[in-house]
């Protein structure tokens, strides 16, 4: 099992960008399905984004569809995040997630311990 640590949070005005990286533990990491989740003020945890273990297909949130991109270097064992166009209801804790050779958006039994991203207007 591989376990996750993110970063590259922090505070942005509105329409600038962030990218987050995910570092993953574990010579397994390329099997990993990997994904984002955010939870913001007062919210529920919620999907943003996944990427599959194999093929690269990937999967978004219709909230952020054309302005984040999922990304993975399995030779560094990190995933990434790039959030372009940000808005302040983008404001949340944002979590790292895997699956083992799976494919679905509620099947993450790994996390990692977040990062805030915070987008002032």
């Amino acid at each position: 099992q591989v376990q996750l640590v993110e970063s590259g949070g922090g505070l942005v005005q509105a329409g600038g960008r962030l990218r987050l990286s995910c570092a993953a533990s574990g010579r397994t990491f390329s099997s990993y399905t990997m994904g984002w989740f955010r939870q913001g003020p007062g919210k529920e945890r919620e999907f943003v984004a996944a990427i599959r273990w194999s093929g690269g297909m990937t999967d978004y949130a219709d909230s952020v569809k054309g302005r984040f991109t999922i990304s993975r270097d399995n030779a560094k064992n990190t995933v990434y995040l790039q959030m372009n166009s940000l808005k302040p209801e983008d404001t949340a804790v944002y979590y790292c997630a895997g699956q083992y050779r799976g494919w679905g958006r509620n099947e993450y039994g790994t996390w990692g311990q977040g990062t805030q991203v915070t987008v002032s207007s």
